[in-house]
């Protein structure tokens, strides 16, 4: 590949060479191929294809010198470093991308010498780009460093776009910004993510606000720390600013206020304190405002309802308290709100949903408060057409639901978990037939298990834990053995309520998302988002996994789970239960189930979590449990179960108290030693002459037989012959 490689190189520069070279015999009659501002044309631009091998650079390319457009980005350059000289003869160069390519080691500054330089992009990534370029899905990242920012900017002073992503630069905050201010003014499509660098120390200097062209500004993870200077305002022409994963701490200067031409503000994961800036709502651009994990307090700013091109609000996971205002919700263009995780309170006020154009709200884990039917939560949210995702969880609301959604729902996620829900669980959400999240769990309902909800194709994730359902988890709403029937179901938690009776076999059946053959894809599963989102949605559930209650903030289509703990279930563990090759954990502790361990879970080979504590399981436990290799939590205790503990493969991992409370059970790691049993006798080996006396002991004995026996006739003889003479 390397030398198919060297050889296009020679072939182009041989080709620019009689395209502008003079006659060498002297014919003034002959007419050159090219004029030599045509052979520039020719060349112009040179893009490599992508995925292509050569170890390092060929110096041969430099013959190239007319060059004015090269990429050879997302190749795979072995790994070398740039060659030190030769760039600088590229003299018309004015795009430059080798971003991708592994390349190791310091930038020549032989780059910084290219003049006409408009872009130059020498970044790595290991995601998507969140601005307007793409990153193909094989590429191979560099490992770049620069040790003199001023020595590769010194000269570009035509540089429009700089893309340093993950380039390790050996400066300071103060260094890079001033360099940069001071040689490359023009400097407009962003520093773009100088990233997690924590070399890049010390507070941002105020001369960043002399980069007044900029356009695009990305700090992402890297070192700096203190207050972030007010000269930011400076920055007129910005129309994306993203601050992520800094230690910036202090306000949020007000001079945001003047960025008028900025339609993007991401802060995320930052230390601020004090409140949101009144100044953005001056920001009236804006599409997207995300101010996230930042330690923010106080109230949400009136201002920001002026923001009517605003598109998405995030201010999740901050201190945020006060009521949420009304002109928030009636934004006419708002297609994602979340406020999640802060400290709000109070009801939520009404509004004209008809007007609305929102698709995702979440406000959960906060102090919200209201009534379920006479509040917005029925004659609006769940009604709401258009709405595809509904996040209530974790608040105060109360009351019932409504049985008014028609078959115009949208709805793909519901979580009203954690709040103060009454009544039955309506069937009216069957309406909602595009259902992929389903969580109730921790409130007031009772009801009998909802199998009609098995009609909806789409529903994967199934919550309905502590509340009071009651009766038979079985079919009780008909026959739908001749249809699909949850069979998109990879998440199923009924713990703590109050369900009886036996699990039918069928039932298990129909869990094809938890069978090997339909679930491998491993993606995340979220409600359809535009790509504008979906990098910022985070669906979560928590569930008990491995003995402990755990948060998912992403829930991916291979995470199957299956808890029926706490609840009055008997009978015996469905064989069917083995089918779900795919699952990952199994809760059915506290409950009545009798019977053997089945030896078919031993099948289930992704299982990690085996919880079957508390119940009245007998017999012993088979050692095709043993084979789980996955299995890092096992309850068995509490049971009648017999026998020895199988001591080969994950079982040799667990401790006493996953099989305590097993009177019958003995062997590690229980205290309690299995006993020994008797060995059965050998066989006795014996030689010719033991043939010999052991024939001689039978005639020996069979002599002393016979003899006795006619002693003993003899003798009767005599004493009936004494009693007649007598």
């Amino acid at each position: 590949m390397a030398s198919v490689w060297r050889g296009l190189l020679l072939f182009l520069a041989v080709l620019l060479t009689l395209a502008t070279t003079s006659n060498a015999h002297g014919d003034d009659n002959l007419t050159l191929p090219c004029h030599p501002d045509q052979a520039a044309t020719l060349l112009e631009p040179f893009i490599l294809a992508r995925s292509f091998s050569s170890s390092g650079l060929d110096p041969v390319i430099f013959n190239l010198s007319s060059l004015q457009f090269l990429d050879l980005s997302m190749n795979d350059f072995g790994r070398y470093s740039m060659p030190a000289i030769g760039f600088e003869r590229l003299t018309f160069l004015a795009h430059l991308n080798l971003s991708n390519s592994n390349f190791h080691g310091e930038i020549p500054i032989a780059i910084g010498k290219l003049e006409n330089l408009i872009s130059l992009d020498l970044s790595s990534h290991y995601g998507t780009f969140s601005d307007d370029r793409t990153i193909e899905s094989t590429y191979f990242p560099n490992s770049l460093s620069v040790s003199n920012i001023q020595a590769i900017v010194g000269n570009l002073s035509n540089l429009r776009a700089l893309y340093l992503d993950f380039v390790k630069i050996h400066s300071t905050g103060e260094e890079w910004c001033e360099a940069l201010a001071k040689y490359v003014p023009r400097l407009q499509n962003s520093v773009r993510e100088i990233e997690r660098d924590k070399r890049l120390h010390g507070s941002i200097p105020s001369t960043i606000g002399n980069l007044t062209n900029l356009r695009r500004l990305h700090i992402n993870e890297c070192g700096f720390l203190g207050p972030m200077p007010s000269s930011l305002g400076n920055l007129v022409n910005l129309r994306n600013l993203d601050i992520h994963g800094s230690d910036f701490s202090g306000p949020l200067p007000s001079t945001i206020g003047f960025l008028r031409n900025l339609k993007s503000l991401q802060v995320e994961d930052c230390k601020f304190v004090g409140s949101i800036p009144y100044a953005v709502g001056q920001l009236k651009e804006l599409t997207r405002l995300v101010l996230r994990g930042s330690n923010f307090s106080g109230v949400i700013p009136s201002s920001i309802g002026n923001l009517t091109c605003l598109l998405e609000l995030d201010l999740s996971m901050n201190f945020l308290s006060g009521e949420i205002l009304t002109s928030i919700f009636i934004l006419p263009a708002l297609n994602s709100l979340a406020l999640f995780d802060n400290q709000l309170s109070g009801p939520l006020q009404e509004f004209n949903v008809v007007s609305l154009s929102l698709v995702y709200l979440e406000l959960g884990m906060n102090k919200l408060t209201g009534q379920i039917p006479s509040g917005p939560i029925t004659s609006c949210l769940l009604e709401m057409v258009g709405l595809r995702m509904l996040n209530l969880r974790e608040n105060h609301f109360e009351g019932t639901l409504s049985s008014s959604i028609t078959n115009e729902c949208t709805l793909q996620t519901i979580d009203l978990h954690g709040n103060k829900i009454e009544g039955q669980l309506p069937r009216a959400f069957s309406n909602c037939n595009k259902l992929m999240v389903l969580d109730i769990g921790n409130n007031l309902i009772v009801d009998a298990f909802p199998s009609w909800l098995g009609e909806l194709s789409n529903l994967s994730v199934l919550i309905l834990r502590s509340n009071q359902f009651n009766g038979s988890i079985d079919d009780v709403d008909g026959n739908h053995q001749t249809r699909e029937h949850f069979s998109s179901l990879q998440i199923v938690d009924l713990a703590s309520n109050n369900f009886s009776g036996s699990l039918s076999s069928e039932w298990f059946g129909r869990l094809k998302s938890m069978m090997e053959k339909f679930n491998s894809t491993g993606e995340t599963l979220y409600p359809q988002k535009s790509s504008y989102y979906a990098e910022f949605y985070k669906g979560s559930i928590e569930m008990a996994y491995k003995g402990s209650f755990v948060t998912f903030q992403r829930i991916l289509t291979t995470l199957t789970s299956i808890d029926f703990s706490s609840n009055r279930l008997e009978g015996t563990i469905p064989e069917s239960v083995g089918q779900l090759v795919s699952l990952h954990v199994l809760n059915m502790s506290h409950n009545a189930f009798k019977g053997k361990i089945l030896a078919h879970l031993g099948s289930m080979t992704d299982l990690e979590s085996l919880d079957l504590s508390c119940n009245q399981l007998s017999g012993g436990i088979p050692q095709e449990l043993a084979d789980l290799t996955f299995l890092g939590m096992l309850n068995l205790s509490n049971n009648q179960l017999v026998g020895k503990v199988p001591q080969t493969h994950q079982f040799s991992t667990f401790e006493n108290s996953s099989f305590e409370g097993n009177f019958g059970l003995c062997g590690p790691p229980l205290s309690n030693p299995c006993m020994v049993s008797p060995a059965p006798p050998s066989p006795v080996h014996m030689n010719d002459s033991s043939h010999v006396d052991v024939v001689l002991y039978l005639f020996v004995g069979l002599g002393f037989g016979i003899g006795f026996a006619i002693a003993i006739v003899m003798t009767w003889v005599r004493i009936s012959e004494w009693r007649v003479k007598s």
